[in-house]
């Protein structure tokens, strides 16, 4: 199962990643996690110590990787490079591990538009391509906020995505933006995960917003898991009702058979 997690900015995305990859681990499958947002936290909500954390480079910054991959030149990045870099060793020589979850962090490249060709670039969409192609773990992609990453291709060849929305307008229009860009690129799955929900009215007014068979379950605001953040906490070791809630959408995803 190969999956990218997206949706509007503060919607609880990398709560849920981490969340999930936890739970496939303990439940025993092997579980690559992918941060794939340039604000880089999902490795603190998977409960990584700090000192692993800190010592954490993305790959977008190992300029020597990029270079020696690309066979291009530090000094001169942006002209003549290959286009087919060497990845598969990338996930077993930089992937740091702790409670059973491999996380691989991307970082982000310093270009603007949605064309950028650029050695960095070029790596990255490689290697998200190689996890997602050959290996047979359970992939779990944290998506930036918003709908550029699917203007990159990053995610193109994931099995399905899941938005997580908040019970409001302006995170259900990002949901419609996801779906609608991923047809583009030929993700046809596309699930929705409701997030800090208060009540069933909540529930009501998300369901009433998807098409039958897209919404994925319900995960209802906690205190504990908000606090858990302050603490330096995994969101997945404060509250049994939430991993609970996390459960339920995970095995709603393997009766949907989404890889298939």
């Amino acid at each position: 199962m190969k999956i990218a997690i997206t949706g509007k900015g503060g919607v609880g995305k990398t709560t849920f990643s981490s969340m999930l990859s936890r739970m496939f681990a303990n439940d025993g499958y092997r579980v690559v996690a992918v941060d794939a947002d340039p604000d880089a936290n999902l490795a603190l909500a998977l409960g990584f110590p700090k000192e692993v954390y800190d010592s954490i480079v993305p790959i977008s910054e190992m300029k020597k990787l990029v270079a020696d991959r690309t066979a291009a030149s530090i000094s001169s990045f942006g002209k003549m490079f290959k286009m087919n870099p060497k990845v598969d060793d990338i996930p077993e020589t930089l992937c740091k591990e702790y409670n059973g979850v491999r996380l691989l962090t991307l970082g982000t490249v310093d270009s603007g538009g949605s064309g950028c060709v650029c050695p960095e670039h070029v790596l990255l969409k490689r290697l998200c391509s190689h996890l997602i192609l050959q290996n047979k773990d359970v992939v779990i992609m944290d998506m930036e906020a918003g709908i550029e990453h699917l203007g990159r291709g990053t995610a193109e060849s994931v099995d399905a995505f899941i938005v997580v929305v908040e019970p409001g307008e302006r995170s259900l229009q990002t949901y419609r933006k996801v779906k609608k860009l991923g047809s583009d690129i030929g993700v046809k799955k596309v699930f929705v995960v409701g997030n800090k929900i208060r009540n069933k009215e909540d529930e009501e007014f998300i369901k009433s917003n998807l098409e039958d068979g897209e919404s994925l379950g319900f995960i209802y605001y906690n205190q504990d898991v908000i606090d858990s953040d302050r603490a330096n906490q995994s969101p997945y070791d404060t509250s049994e009702e939430t991993r609970e809630q996390i459960k339920a959408i995970q095995q709603q995803l393997l009766q949907l058979q989404v890889c298939n």
